[in-house]
């Protein structure tokens, strides 16, 4: 909708194939947690190289469909990071589809 008026749209994702799979016009892949789209709080290095991908998305993107991934490391393991992310008990609708997702038997 936002495309359509002109105005062009870059979406920082931590889940660039889901964003591709509905066509999103300019994707900016980062494997980060969630909540961390730019990188780690005060990190200005991380947060300008995240926005300079999204301008470069912007200046290159031609048609839907158009992917830059952002190669950075994250300052920490993956799996730690995930883990301190994820709270305590899951909210009750994850828990519902954690529900569904088991094998009926």
């Amino acid at each position: 909708m936002i495309e359509g008026l002109g105005i062009p749209t870059v979406t920082v994702t931590m889940m660039p194939d889901l964003a591709q799979k509905f066509r999103l016009s300019r994707v900016v892949g980062v494997e980060f947690p969630f909540g961390h789209s730019f990188g780690t709080p005060h990190n200005d290095d991380l947060m300008l190289q995240v926005s300079r991908a999204a301008v470069q998305a912007l200046s290159e993107a031609g048609e839907p469909g158009y992917r830059l991934d952002v190669v950075a490391e994250w300052p920490v393991p993956l799996e730690v990071a995930y883990k301190t992310w994820h709270p305590p008990k899951a909210s009750p609708i994850v828990a519902q589809m954690l529900k569904r997702a088991q094998p009926q038997g």
